[in-house]
């Protein structure tokens, strides 16, 4: 895949106030997740909330209820990243090889039947690649709400399947956004792991 870098730079300049605002608030929520701080979420809520509505008029009809289900997974994650009364939060995780295993086939499975649904009955463009993206998203995105460590690792993969995605869609900026979460996503494991083993060696 071979990147038309004038297409980017044309992208960006097109970009509107609300999806470089969408940028931004997206970057920001990736950065305080990864330093575990509540506000992470609301940073999220705005970001999705945007792109739902960037996506739909963009006939990415996966995308855009997938952004949908962020606004009320950014709520939920607000919820739980709430100090309690002793001022103790939730703590990082670990999941079994069994549990990823199952979560990854149901995840297969959904894929498959909502790319089959979006593409003949919405006509949905790259139903099965955008399906793929959408359910296994919703997976990792409730991992992080409940600060399951590996969740770091399937948006590894996602955001990358994501980025062949929007190159095909036309979304030329956002794949520059999606590489930086990549990124991020390497950081993001690397600092819950290294919180993970320090609270377990306690």
């Amino acid at each position: 895949m071979e990147m038309n870098w004038q297409g980017v730079i044309d992208a960006f300049s097109q970009m509107s106030g609300w999806e470089i605002l969408a940028v931004i608030l997206g970057i920001s929520y990736v950065i305080l997740a990864v330093k575990e701080s509540q506000w992470a979420w609301p940073f999220a809520f705005f970001s999705t909330l945007i792109y739902t509505i960037i996506f739909w008029d963009g006939a990415l009809v996966s995308s855009s209820v997938l952004n949908f289900y962020y606004m009320a997974m950014a709520i939920y994650g607000f919820i739980l990243w709430k100090e309690d009364e002793h001022g103790e939060t939730l703590h990082i995780s670990q999941w079994h090889l069994k549990q990823h295993l199952l979560f990854i086939g149901a995840g297969l499975a959904g894929s498959i039947v909502l790319g089959y649904l979006s593409e003949t009955y919405l006509g949905a463009r790259f139903a099965y690649h955008d399906a793929f993206v959408m359910v296994f998203s919703g997976i990792a995105t409730w991992m992080m709400a409940k600060k399951v460590l590996e969740n770091w690792l399937y948006w590894m993969v996602i955001d990358s399947t994501a980025i062949v995605l929007y190159f095909k869609s036309g979304y030329l900026a956002t794949i520059v956004l999606f590489t930086l979460y990549v990124i991020l996503a390497f950081y993001g494991y690397a600092s819950w792991r290294k919180a993970y083993d320090e609270a377990r060696s306690l």
